[in-house]
């Protein structure tokens, strides 16, 4: 079970966050029970996982939201790079 610590967060990663509304109990679940990002360039790892939502985000009505992690492996610690975030209905992504 991955457990994340404050010195994780970098500045970057906490911006993109906060712009994107990903809270760090999102990132965590993600990197612990989402699925594979199949798009992740070579070297980088990412994990996805939807959220029920079923609220307004910049003034608009989302069912959900997807987001997804990237991060990379080194020395077996892991180094969150960036998360992406999109906002709608998708269907079983999680399975």
């Amino acid at each position: 079970m991955i457990k994340l610590s404050e010195k994780d967060f970098h500045k970057h990663i906490l911006k993109r966050m906060r712009e994107r509304g990903v809270t760090r109990k999102e990132v965590e679940k993600i990197l612990n029970e989402g699925i594979i990002e199949k798009d992740a360039k070579q070297g980088t790892l990412g994990k996805k996982m939807v959220f029920t939502f079923k609220k307004k985000w910049e003034d608009i009505y989302y069912e959900e939201k997807e987001v997804i992690v990237y991060y990379k492996l080194k020395n077996g610690e892991i180094i969150l790079l960036t998360v992406i975030v999109r906002y709608g209905k998708f269907t079983n992504i999680n399975k």
